[in-house]
């Protein structure tokens, strides 16, 4: 990237590329949001809801999904493909010992598909640099506040790799079906900034 390039947000450099395109008469700016509308729709933070509570519910799911998500995620009718190349998703699980959070410190790489689009906070320069270096204080400024022989780790996604946390299932929740179960899970619970 140039010099006079990395001090633009990505946001500008995207619409500055965009701008080029539709002025060059290579897309129009019609199929440009057609391709945005068509990977957002059925985007939301309820897949990854259904993920966590069919690995909630179903042992031998959990294991193929911590083994190979990508080859597990048909299972529930889903799928890392969609863009230009399949991502590769890795899902975390969280245990009594052991809390992940997920972050992209150089942009803002995250699974659209399977969370929907990420908050703004998740963009942000201030989240993106301080979870790396203080994510038990990130945590707690969200409202979660780990145990300190809880170890936390700090997974960072890139343009080739995703992941997505598989939060600890709520006591007391034996008896409820996968659609109850996936109604508890919060998308900040699979970023890893909240317990479910």
């Amino acid at each position: 990237m140039s010099g006079e390039h990395a001090s633009v947000p990505v946001a500008a450099r995207v619409r500055r590329l965009e701008e080029r395109l539709i002025d060059a008469g290579v897309v129009g700016q019609d199929q440009l949001d057609a391709v945005l509308a068509s990977m957002l729709k059925g985007a939301t933070p309820l897949n990854g809801a259904r993920i966590v509570a069919r690995a909630w519910s179903d042992d031998g799911f959990r294991a193929r999904l911590l083994a190979d998500a990508n080859a597990a995620l048909p299972e529930v009718g889903l799928s890392m493909r969609g863009g230009i190349q399949e991502q590769r998703l890795k899902v975390v699980a969280n245990t009594p010992r052991t809390h992940h959070v997920l972050v992209c410190t150089l942009c803002s790489c995250y699974p659209i598909g399977l969370l929907g689009p990420s908050p703004s906070w998740y963009k942000s320069e201030a989240y993106r640099s301080r979870v790396v270096r203080e994510p038990r204080a990130v945590l707690a400024e969200f409202g979660l506040h780990l145990p300190d022989d809880t170890a936390i780790t700090v997974w960072d996604s890139s343009a080739e790799s995703r992941y997505l946390v598989l939060p600890r299932r709520p006591d007391g929740t034996g008896g409820l079906t996968e659609p109850e179960l996936a109604a508890l899970v919060t998308r900040e619970g699979l970023i890893g900034t909240a317990a479910v």
